[in-house]
């Protein structure tokens, strides 16, 4: 008679693959990072900037001694957008050139560090990881979380492929269907990833809070964010409003633009101002303020509206490509405006400031329930092997 012996098996290894380019990529993997420990879930996540597996081929940094996400954070902090949507052909042409070389580099990665899920939250690169994968690892699952609202095709988020995608609006889950390998799992989640302590934020004295940054309880608060990068724009927004007959104050976040803060802290005018530079604290910021006004990122607008903040985004050339659907998404979600450029500012605001329609736009904004955070973990864990094994 044979003896079988039950035993746990290993932990399972789970690749998240993100870059910083922009900052939202990396943001996304370790917010997941963190809920799936939270939730006490026996998986090893490995956290793989992509850029470092394929740096030896990274001809950006040949050519400008730059990484590419580097040039990428710079564009973004000065502005420099104009024409990127007639630039992504030509990156996508180069990625196309060093499409083989990619694929052998990821290739021997993965054959030398075997994951039994591989998850990618990194957009242009996943015709190359998933050929990869299945060249290493065939039977590994492989997965594409949209961190964008929508695809940007061709070749942006979603490839011809019989993998798994992960979507938080119904447009790119219709892109997906439209565009993926017959057979792919497209699953649709209920927005964007969003860092647990957006769900975690405890009450605060709202008017001590105000006056302990120098603004005062009562008068409509405007929190400005351009992403981890700033934006030069932000001294634009300040200069229109203080010239302005509006009464209302501004948080200002400038990320790690420590010139930009620095410029904003030295403008004098008559409206109050609080001017931050890097912070984990964007919720609480958040809470105490009224409505936001940025760049139509998929992060910081899922941010504002998970806090209940009515939203001003603007849409024109220099909005980057893949965040153009973003604008058109909060004006058909009716919770903000999505304005051709900041020299409409003012009037948006003094719409949007009348009482009656702060309280609609705020009542639209509250109906909107973002459990993405959540909901991704459980779709992980039908793909990953059976937790046990038998063994004689």
């Amino acid at each position: 008679m044979k003896d079988y012996v039950c035993t746990l098996p290993k932990r399972p290894q789970i690749h998240f693959l993100f870059f910083d380019a922009g900052g939202g990529h990396r943001a996304a993997a370790t917010a997941l990072q963190q809920v799936i420990a939270s939730q006490e879930r026996p998986w090893d996540i490995q956290l793989i900037d992509l850029q470092d597996v394929l740096d030896e081929l990274d001809i950006f940094r040949k050519l400008t001694g730059l990484r590419l996400e580097e040039i990428y954070n710079h564009l973004l902090a000065k502005g420099w957008t104009l024409g990127s949507a007639q630039l992504l052909p030509l990156m996508h042409g180069i990625i196309r050139i060093y499409h083989r070389a990619q694929v052998r580099v990821l290739t021997r990665y993965w054959t030398e560090n075997r994951p039994d899920l591989v998850v990618s939250l990194v957009p242009n690169f996943n015709r190359a990881m998933f050929q990869a994968v299945r060249a290493a690892a065939p039977a590994v699952p492989y997965v594409t979380i949209l961190t964008d609202m929508a695809d940007y095709p061709p070749h942006f988020w979603i490839e011809n492929q019989r993998q798994t995608f992960i979507c938080g609006t119904d447009t790119a889950a219709e892109q997906a269907r439209a565009a993926a390998a017959p057979g792919a799992d497209i699953h649709r989640v209920s927005g964007m990833i969003l860092h647990p302590r957006f769900y975690e934020v405890p009450p605060v004295d709202r008017a001590a809070t105000l006056r302990q940054y120098g603004l005062e309880p009562g008068i409509p608060t405007g929190l400005v964010l351009f992403g981890g990068e700033g934006s030069s724009k932000m001294l634009e927004i300040y200069d229109r409003i203080n010239a302005s007959p509006l009464n209302v104050q501004l948080l200002l976040l400038c990320g790690k633009n420590e010139k930009l803060a620095a410029k904003l802290r030295a403008r004098q005018g008559r409206i109050r101002k609080h001017v931050e530079g890097f912070t984990r604290q964007v919720p609480a910021f958040m809470q105490v303020a009224d409505f936001f006004i940025g760049k139509p990122g998929p992060g910081s607008v899922s941010e504002a509206i998970q806090m209940g903040l009515p939203v001003i985004v603007e849409k024109n050339a220099w909005t980057l490509p893949q965040e153009r659907f973003n604008a058109d998404w909060v004006k058909q979600q009716g919770v903000g405006e999505s304005l051709s450029s900041f020299s409409q500012l003012v009037p948006a605001l003094e719409r949007m400031l009348v009482p009656e329609t702060l309280e609609k736009l705020r009542g639209r904004v509250a109906a909107i329930e973002n459990r993405a955070i959540f909901e991704i973990p459980e779709i992980l864990a039908k793909l990953l092997p059976s937790p046990h094994t038998m063994q004689k």
